[in-house]
């Protein structure tokens, strides 16, 4: 995986400078900002990737990950554990700043009649777009990133769903025949500049129609014919529609670990704060069981085993407390105080603890002494040591995988969309995430004790597969009500959130469009004292009326 090298970083800088124009936007031209007649495309090309790359990542591995419970936080964990959020939480900034980057890229491809750039721009455009209509729903899209047109674009109309969601498909669908020809076909391309494929024109292409196929299955509850033609199509020319079928051809992006900007995030070289990111993220208890349950080998990639194991000493004298061979031994009056004062059992495992879901009081978890949010507590499994590094060759950004992609064929087989066996794209699913975390050599002794018996199991296995990259885990729930998540005794609400809110710079600054969009949504019984429907837990038009996940 590409380097990036300082010069780069320093252009980053520079263009991650530029912002969306579907809001307030600056009126005074800026003679250095860059656009099409002056940025060279190869330069965009990272911007526009480790852009989108990290947003993902820092969602995937971040609040999202609290919500599908792969991760829970003992320290600041309102928005991760507790789904604390309002209409303050979440800023689409981020992706449309990554847009308007694009778009530029598109431009200068199109102007210079570079095909392969002009196949990158589409690929990542529709990605962008799609991450924004999946966490937020109707959103600025065909008018958005005009603002440098004229004022009268600064405040865009958003889109209905289904609109953005055509538009995406249309994008990838032209990608896939823009990157169809042979590598020696095309020119301008700059190996080292793109930090995803290192210019390897096959794999975006890839990429690009296992993007459509992501977007085809997610549509499938919704739109069920549309979903339907469009994966059968994809799956039944592979010559036309190859995919992401091995770990290898993951789109995944490398962290450099040069600086704490290109750094994993909760690496402790850049953040030596014994209460910082690594010490905060602990791996939750549901995932955690789950592996334990299947005698999963990821589990040992992801986590640390407990530091210090705990013992009941059962009939020892009231107050007994005392280390022996690795390991503190306590009486029951203890554990009694103890359960009473948290409300949540004392764990005894020798092996692997993860923290319960929304706890009220994490950081006394498990007879921890010190209480004191995100330090380290000796009792509960902390992330594997290689998530304190800035970098490494598992710490990576992963936006599409193989293992997703075979999970998505698995349950079109199981619908009987696609010809094949659901069971053996389900198998493969889990194969390729064993390649992906460096245990391919343990798939066939895992795979006995993991057999296939439906959509249950597909949408576990690519639920756990989705280890930091989890918004992906939040979009099947929300489509399959699977896995069967339940929420804590801290949770704001009795039941998962379904978006983000709409923030408050766009509801202020864009009130029209944006009370239009929240009028399109449709309040749950969950909505609470969310005083409109710009709730976490109103349904966007993708769920609306399929009955999931609740």
């Amino acid at each position: 995986m590409y380097q990036i090298k300082n010069k780069i970083v320093v252009l980053f800088i520079g263009l991650a400078l530029l912002v969306s124009c579907h809001g307030l936007e600056e009126l005074n031209e800026n003679p250095n900002q860059a656009s099409s007649e002056t940025v060279e495309p190869n330069l965009l090309v990272p911007t526009v990737i480790s852009s989108a790359a990290k947003n993902t990542l820092n969602l995937g591995f971040g609040d999202l990950a609290g919500v599908v419970q792969h991760t829970q936080k003992d320290g600041w964990s309102g928005g991760h554990n507790a789904y604390d959020w309002g209409n303050d939480s979440h800023s689409w900034n981020g992706f449309y700043s990554a847009l308007t980057n694009n778009k530029t890229l598109i431009q200068k491809a199109e102007d210079e009649n570079l095909e392969f750039h002009l196949g990158v721009g589409l690929v990542m455009r529709g990605y962008l777009f799609g991450m924004i209509t999946d966490l937020w729903g109707d959103a600025p899209y065909s008018e958005a990133l005009k603002g440098d047109q004229g004022s009268e674009y600064f405040k865009s109309p958003f889109d209905p769903q289904k609109d953005i969601y055509v538009g995406i498909l249309a994008d990838l669908a032209k990608a896939n025949t823009l990157l169809s020809k042979n590598q020696s076909a095309y020119f301008g391309i700059q190996p080292a500049q793109d930090i995803l494929y290192a210019g390897n024109v096959a794999k975006w292409r890839k990429f690009a129609n296992s993007l459509a196929l992501r977007y085809y299955m997610r549509l499938s509850a919704k739109e069920p014919g549309l979903a339907e033609e469009g994966i059968k199509r994809i799956t039944s020319n592979p010559q036309q529609y190859p995919l992401i079928k091995t770990a290898s051809d993951d789109a995944a992006m490398a962290y450099v670990g040069n600086t704490g900007n290109d750094s994993w995030p909760t690496n402790t070289k850049f953040d030596s704060d014994t209460q910082g990111a690594y010490f905060r993220i602990k791996m939750a208890e549901t995932l955690v069981e789950v592996l334990k349950s299947l005698d999963d080998p990821r589990l040992g990639v992801w986590a640390n085993k407990v530091g210090i194991p705990l013992v009941l000493d059962e009939g020892a004298p009231d107050g007994t407390d005392y280390m022996l061979d690795g390991e503190r031994h306590v009486s029951q009056d203890i554990v009694d105080a103890y359960e009473e004062v948290v409300g949540v059992p004392v764990n005894y495992a020798k092996d692997y603890i993860g923290l319960p879901t929304a706890m009220t009081l994490g950081p006394a978890f498990n007879l921890k002494e010190e209480f004191k949010q995100g330090s380290y507590n000796p009792h509960v499994s902390q992330l594997n040591d290689i998530y304190k590094e800035a970098s490494g060759p598992l710490l990576k950004a992963r936006m599409l995988s193989a293992a997703e992609v075979n999970f998505i064929l698995a349950e079109a087989a199981l619908k009987g969309w696609i010809s094949g066996s659901a069971q053996h794209y389900y198998e493969e699913g889990i194969k390729q995430s064993f390649e992906t975390w460096g245990v391919s050599s343990e798939y066939s002794d895992y795979i006995s004790g993991a057999p296939f018996n439906g959509l249950e199991d597909i949408i576990e296995q690519k639920w756990i597969a989705s280890w930091t990259a989890a918004a992906e885990a939040w979009f099947d729930y929300r489509r399959t009500g699977l896995p069967k998540l339940q929420t804590g005794e801290a949770s704001k609400r009795a039941a998962l959130p379904l978006r983000f809110y709409y923030h408050i710079n766009e509801t202020d600054t864009n009130a029209e469009n944006a009370d239009a969009a929240i009028g399109r949504l449709e309040a749950t019984q969950f909505k609470g004292e969310d005083t409109s429907n710009n709730s976490a837990w109103s349904k966007i038009w993708l769920l609306q009326g399929t009955g999931k996940p609740y």
